[in-house]
């Protein structure tokens, strides 16, 4: 019955028998989610900015993960940013839920006419809630966990720094760094199911000129966490009349996407994203791929532009 309780809750957790790393959220847009991945980025638009974002993995697939962001960032002075973000993260339909609640902060150097370089502070915690009473096939006569229902809550911070200028951006963070243990019901390493490692990201892009109407935007996020392999995402998008943009992305050994973009308003901006896996899982009748799509939207005047280029 040991195995069965580890197996159940490892495939809730996110991890296997043999990686005992959990990852953080995965994006495709992850140049227009910046905040989530890096608290430097707090305030670097220059005005007050909030995006929704949401992500359904292998849809057709029953109860595949589903994950939620919500980001608001200001500058609070002329080198001071700030903001909160909300993460959630659902397997199994509810099964096991995550949610992590962090307020973020930024303190910018100028460093040439056009370059800032911020640093950048996240503090907050997680939530962790598991019940197995929604599984399908579950039965508490079997004995699967000493509790049908867990919530954890657990603190964390995080850290990171982020370059930029108005064609060019470069950050490196590390949103957790302390590494959370769950499910450790007699307090030795031996019955822990998941622990929350650290996880580490290289984000950066640039904006090239083609002509006076068209821009290519290429981008790539890297991101490290001991026990699970590197990811390494790739992407360029074509500009429009700084309006309109389709481009193409790829997961190294995992996905091929689309990504398609409307700015809608110097304040609105729309962006839909589709993933194609390129595992054996995507071959599979029952998945349907991967959606994601992002909605942001900036408080501007007349008095007040966007600081940075708006295309990042």
């Amino acid at each position: 019955m040991k195995t069965i309780k580890l197996f159940i809750l490892l495939a809730f957790t996110g991890v296997t028998s043999s990686l005992w790393a959990q990852q953080d959220s995965q994006y495709t847009q992850y140049m227009y989610n910046t905040i989530a991945v890096n608290p430097a980025y707090a305030g670097s638009r220059g005005v007050m900015s909030i995006s929704a974002l949401h992500r359904s993995q292998w849809v057709g697939l029953n109860g595949a993960p589903t994950t939620q962001t919500i980001n608001v960032h200001s500058p609070i002075g002329n080198r001071v940013g700030a903001g909160l973000s909300i993460v959630n993260d659902q397997i199994g339909d509810g099964v096991n839920q995550q949610t992590y609640f962090d307020g973020v902060f930024s303190y910018t150097i100028p460093t040439s006419k056009n370059g800032q370089l911020s640093f950048g502070l996240k503090v907050g915690g997680q939530s962790l809630n598991i019940d197995l009473n929604k599984l399908q096939a579950y039965r508490s006569d079997l004995n699967y966990s000493d509790q049908e229902t867990v919530n954890d809550f657990n603190f964390n911070f995080g850290a990171g720094a982020y370059y930029h200028t108005n064609k060019f951006y470069l950050g490196i963070s590390a949103p957790n760094f302390l590494n959370s243990k769950h499910f450790d019901d007699n307090g030795t390493d031996e019955t822990f199911l998941a622990e929350e490692r650290l996880n580490m990201y290289l984000i950066s892009g640039y904006v090239f000129d083609l002509n006076t109407f068209l821009k290519l935007k290429p981008a790539t996020l890297i991101k490290a966490v001991k026990g699970a392999p590197l990811q390494v995402d790739l992407s360029a998008s074509l500009l429009f009349n700084d309006k309109f943009s389709f481009g193409v992305a790829y997961r190294w050994d995992a996905a091929l996407s689309g990504l398609i973009g409307f700015q809608a308003s110097d304040q609105l901006y729309l962006g839909i994203a589709y993933d194609k896996e390129t595992t054996e899982l995507g071959n599979t009748s029952f998945n349907d791929g991967s959606f994601e799509v992002i909605l942001r939207y900036e408080f501007l005047s007349k008095f007040k532009k966007v600081k940075s280029s708006r295309f990042f």
